[in-house]
């Protein structure tokens, strides 16, 4: 983020650490209202995951209808150069999550996004059991 922040500022121009901080919290907590906005829009449509659809969406009845053109220009973008990676072969990682241990990750977040938003100190959200083998 401080990389951005620089970039987007001209040269002569520093940000006090504070201000740094401040932003940096800023753009955690806006993910977090608009990652649960869009998993609200994804759980109404009886699906389990959320798609671009569901962010823009979000974005639209959180009333930031106006970024939805420019930000639908960035998930382009996005795309396109995600395909030039792909064909690349650049794109593995081998750091891959089940698509149960990655939901339960997921509803572990918006719980957390939602306990900030409502200001409420809740007690922390349950661990997902990731080792299916111990079930009866």
């Amino acid at each position: 983020m401080t990389k951005i922040i620089k970039e987007m500022l001209p040269p002569d121009v520093r940000v006090a650490r504070d201000a740094q901080d401040l932003l940096i919290e800023c753009c955690v907590e806006f993910i977090n209202l608009v990652s649960s906005e869009s998993n609200e829009v994804c759980s109404k449509e009886d699906k389990r995951t959320i798609a671009p659809e569901h962010v823009l969406k979000a974005l639209e009845v959180l009333g930031f209808g106006e970024y939805i053109e420019e930000v639908y220009a960035a998930y382009e973008q996005h795309k396109i150069e995600t395909m030039d990676s792909l064909k690349g072969g650049k794109w593995s990682n081998g750091a891959e999550m089940t698509e149960e241990e990655a939901a339960a990750e997921q509803q572990r977040m918006f719980a957390e996004a939602r306990a900030r938003m409502n200001g409420g100190a809740t007690a922390p959200p349950k661990q997902p059991d990731l080792n299916p083998s111990l079930e009866s």
